[in-house]
């Protein structure tokens, strides 16, 4: 299992916006293709930051995901365009899941 984090930046006053096409539209695309969100939202310290956080099976799995998630009309004619319009840039980082367990070790 691998778990995907996901920034991005968002255009200056454009915050509410993407929010609101992003729980109105992606957000049920995303539930009807089956995609385990963890968790989404605008960043307590700076309203132009917004997370979304995924978890995939394998590299392989998140890649076919996403190719056909972004690829499908669905998406193409939905919400994309409004999405990346609010979009300045963003940052993908993925990790192992175990990973974090294995790093982190309580105080002694």
């Amino acid at each position: 299992m691998i778990t995907e984090l996901r920034v991005y930046k968002l255009k200056k006053g454009r915050g509410a916006e993407f929010l609101k096409v992003f729980t109105e539209q992606s957000l049920p695309m995303l539930k009807r293709w089956d995609i385990n969100l963890v968790a989404y939202g605008i960043s307590l310290i700076d309203e132009e930051s917004f997370h979304l956080i995924r978890n995939y099976k394998s590299i392989e799995e998140r890649k076919e995901s996403q190719d056909a998630f972004y690829s499908s009309e669905e998406w193409i004619n939905g919400p994309e365009k409004q999405i990346m319009d609010c979009i300045e840039t963003y940052n993908t980082s993925v990790i192992e899941n175990g990973i974090l367990k294995e790093q982190i070790t309580p105080n002694r």
